[in-house]
This record gives structure tokens, C-alpha cells and sequence, in this order.
């Protein structure tokens, strides 16, 4: 997902969170969130909000957050009951005649406080430190320890077998718990065909989906790849509106005729759709909003030619997954259990994806949910040119053609819905450029792939509309240390 602007794009890209800038730098060993301020507590409970959905306010000294969906996103203060979200906007709260917190106002709409009081699970989780700690309020100290071995298809191994020392995995974990490395939730560390590092913090285990966010993109890329190698769609240049079932589309548009697969997968689809610009008719916050996800954006004017200029559309994934499910007769979960997660090892009862593409699916993008190890799993896949033990899941044809060069989003590169980036690392006989693709989304949901290095991580975090440490962790971290078997100093 992209950075949210309001309260109202917060939802549509799944979840909302309000955060209260830190008056006071964290304790080192110690990072995490005390039990609240009579302050805070006032604005605590359950609030109403867009789509039928409620949202849950919970105070964390010195924080105050928004829980929507298991995410919180950054509100700071202003004034008296005044605050700012991450987009600048300000977000004023109301109160009763009694002095009691009401409810809240975002563009010009009031959504009411229904109740002050807060599950104590969604409190704990909220107040969680990145590590247990012990008598003293400190961090238990970090001993690396093996991944388990499972028996899911994926070898583990120690780091020396990956030509790793413990002291990467022990500076890692320390600069989560110092607050270095802001809300990482997990890390796994795939090298030389080994799992070497998996830690989880906060409240995160291996057992827990996490949402992907925008990395269920990629996976929605790996769908259309399946469906092509099935011989069900006729290749990524098939067009788009002989698929679908409508009969007519607003803004009529000869150009529209000629929209392919490829334009949709490459973000070159010339619709009026751009997620970075609040102002654009096909901003997401306004397709989630809408009945039909699908005729919503096919229904958008065309700006330019279809396959010209790559521009960040998440109404294109919505358009191609249905392509998918109209060519297979099957909804997309059900066709991606079938035809990847089951070849995979991955449990159906380990997956959540509400597919449903119209406003009732608002509060979750449609988005999908998975475990750590999962999401390394597709990473493994991918890195093996689709080969998963001795199966051919996904033809390595559509691996290369995925993960290649085809369009410039922004200032980077962009494939079929996965992403190239690059790190500038240091080393001791200067810096050197590391080649990545990348399957990323909102709040630090990350898959590297650095086949360069015979390296998979995986990157769970809650950093949602705010810089996540996921690249920091690569660059200073992770490349350093793996290149010439140099581990990065203190």
C-alpha cells in the first residue's frame, strides 16, 4: 500500500493507526510502551468508523494509538484535543458535555466513540516490548539459537553455514530492542539453502499471519503466471476488456480496447489511477470505496496510451486478479491454494485472503495474510526459478519475465508487480552496489530476493506510513556481513 494522507486512506489501505509522537527518547534495553496517562486514557475505547468497521483507541505512554485491523499509523498531538495525522491533516476530537471524549472528526465527518472500554489483549499487544524482559524491566539478554526444523520444506541450518557469525544475529536483535530498528516484527534470513535467523518481536510469533499489504501484489503476479503456464489465459498480452463481463464502460475510449495484461502487471495500464496523488479520480481511496472495485477503475479515463508510462495503480491489481479468476472459473483464493500454497506446504487454515473486491472489503484492501515462513517460501520459490523441491510451480519462464526490467515507477524500476531496488553498501575496500527484487508493502512487509548472494529475507513490520527499517537492516546489516564474510562494526 502507499502512505495515507487521512483517516480515510488509512481504511482503504487496510487498516488505520494513530500514533502520538515520543516526548521522551526510549531507555536502551528497554524499548517499548508503559500503561497510559490519565491524559491519554481520556481518548481510549471503541470508535465508530467508515464501512461499518470500528476502531479501537488505546493509550501507551508516551504514545497514543489507533487499532484497526492489528495495525496503528502516526497521530501527534497539536493542542488540546487536537492532533495531526501522518499526512498533515489535523483531526480534531470532541467532547461531551460532561467533559468526556466523544468521537473524532475526519473531513467534516463524525464517527462517535462507542464504548471507553478497550480489550486487554488489543492493550497488551499494543504496550508489547520487542523482547521479554526480566525483574530489572530489561531485556532478557539475546542468545542465537538455530531456527527449528519444522519439516515445512525449508532446511535450517547455523549461520556459519551461511558464512555468517553470531555477533550479525546479536547486533541485529539488539538494535530492535534499543529502538534502532522501530517495529520489526520478524526477520528470517534465507542463505546457501538454509534458514539461519528467525526472530520474532513484540507480540509476533512463527504461528501468526501478518498482513503483506502491497507484497500481495507479487503474489497476485504469481497467480497470473500460473493461470498463463495452465494455458487458462493466452499470455500477458491478452486484452483486457474481452475477459471481463461488461458491457460498457464510462469515458468510452478506443484506447481502453488495447489495454493488455502486461499493461495492468507493468502499472502502465494510461488510466486516470495514480495511489501517490490524493487528487487522482483513481486513488485507491476512492476504488475501495466503491461497489466494484473492477468496473470502478476500467471505468476511469484514460490519460495516456496503455504501456507508455508506469505510475503506482493498486486498481490494476484488482482487474488482473479478476482476469485470473474469470479465466479459471475459481475465486483467487481458491485457484492460489489449488496451484501455489498447497505445492508450497502451506496450510489452508494457516491463510487469510477475503478476496471480495467492493467497498464491504474496504477495511482490508483484499489483501493477504500469511506467516513468516510462507512468505519465505515464495521468496525460496522465486529464487529457484520457480522450482519447489521437485516440482515446477511456476514456470521459470515467468519467473525471469516477472522479475525483469519493464517499466520505471517513480524512481525505480518495476517488473510484473515486483519491485528492483538497490543498496549502496560499504565495505572496507569501498562501496559496492547490490542488485535486489523486491515484493514490498505498506508498514515494512518485505521480500528480498539478492540472487547475486544466494540470499532470501523476509521482513514483517508495523511501520505503516512511516519509513520502515527494512533497507537500513539490509545495507548496514545483512549485505555487509554476507560479502566477503565482513561483518559491519559497532
Amino acid at each position: 500500500m502507499t502512505a495515507c494522507r487521512s483517516l480515510i486512506s488509512a481504511l482503504a489501505v487496510a487498516t488505520l493507526a494513530l500514533q502520538v509522537a515520543a516526548q521522551t527518547p526510549a531507555t536502551e534495553g528497554t524499548a517499548g510502551r508503559a500503561a497510559p496517562s490519565k491524559a491519554l486514557t481520556d481518548y481510549e475505547g471503541v470508535y465508530e468508523y467508515q464501512s461499518g468497521t470500528k476502531l479501537v483507541i488505546v493509550g501507551a505512554e508516551p504514545l497514543l494509538f489507533a487499532v484497526l485491523d492489528d495495525a496503528r499509523y502516526p497521530l501527534r498531538p497539536l493542542g488540546i484535543d487536537t492532533f495531526q495525522n501522518a499526512g498533515g491533516e489535523t483531526i480534531p476530537f470532541r467532547r461531551s458535555a460532561d467533559g468526556s471524549v466523544s468521537g473524532f472528526v475526519e473531513r467534516g465527518v463524525f464517527y462517535a466513540r462507542l464504548s471507553p472500554a478497550v480489550d486487554p489483549e488489543i492493550a497488551a499487544a499494543v504496550r508489547a516490548r520487542p523482547r521479554p524482559v526480566g525483574p530489572d524491566g530489561r531485556a532478557v539478554p539475546y542468545e542465537y539459537r538455530m531456527p527449528a526444523d519444522l519439516g515445512d520444506g525449508l532446511a535450517v541450518g547455523e549461520l556459519s553455514q551461511a558464512g555468517l557469525d553470531r555477533a550479525v544475529a546479536t547486533r541485529l536483535v539488539g538494535r530492535v530492542v534499543d529502538g534502532t530498528y522501530k517495529d520489526l516484527h520478524g526477520i528470517l534470513v534465507y542463505r546457501a539453502g538454509r534458514l539461519v535467523i528467525e526472530e520474532y518481536f513484540y507480540e509476533y510469533d512463527r504461528d501468526r499471519v501478518h498482513q503483506m499489504r502491497s507484497a500481495s501484489k507479487s503474489v497476485v503476479s504469481t497467480l497470473v503466471g500460473i493461470a498463463i503456464d495452465r494455458g487458462v489465459l493466452s499470455g500477458d498480452g491478452e486484452l483486457v476488456l474481452k475477459r471481463l463481463p461488461y458491457e460498457a464502460y464510462a469515458n468510452a475510449d478506443p484506447r481502453k480496447g488495447r489495454l493488455t495484461l502486461r499493461d495492468l502487471l507493468t502499472m502502465r495500464s494510461g488510466l486516470a489511477c495514480n495511489d501517490w496523488d490524493g487528487s487522482s479520480p483513481g486513488n485507491e481511496s476512492r476504488v475501495y470505496q466503491s461497489q466494484d472495485w473492477v468496473k470502478f477503475v476500467l471505468d476511469l479515463p484514460m490519460v495516456e496510451p496503455p504501456g507508455t508510462h508506469g505510475q503506482y495503480c493498486s486498481g490494476n491489481v484488482a482487474v488482473a486478479g479478476r482476469m485470473v479468476e474469470r479465466a479459471t472459473g475459481t475465486p483467487l483464493p481458491s485457484f492460489a491454494q489449488q496451484q501455489l500454497f498447497t505445492p508450497l506446504g502451506i496450510d489452508a487454515a494457516r491463510v487469510r485472503w477475503n478476496y471480495t473486491l467492493s467497498a464491504s472489503n474496504a477495511a482490508t484492501f483484499a489483501q493477504l495474510y500469511l506467516r513468516p515462513r510462507d512468505m519465505l517460501k515464495l521468496g525460496v520459490l522465486f529464487q529457484q526459478h520457480g522450482r519447489w523441491q521437485d516440482r515446477q510451480i511456476v514456470s521459470r519462464e515467468w519467473v525471469e519475465r516477472s522479475t525483469a526490467r519493464w517499466s520505471v515507477v517513480g524512481d525505480q524500476d518495476y517488473g510484473y508487480f515486483w519491485w528492483h531496488q538497490w543498496a549502496d553498501v560499504a565495505l572496507p575496500g569501498g562501496n559496492r552496489r547490490v542488485d535486489m527484487v523486491v515484493a514490498t508493502g505498506n508498514g515494512g512487509q518485505k521480500i528480498y530476493l539478492v540472487p547475486s548472494l544466494d540470499l532470501v529475507v523476509v521482513m514483517t513490520g508495523g511501520n505503516y506510513n512511516a519509513q520502515s527499517p527494512a533497507m537500513a537492516i539490509m545495507a548496514k546489516e545483512l549485505l555487509p556481513a554476507v560479502l566477503n564474510g565482513y561483518t559491519a562494526p559497532n
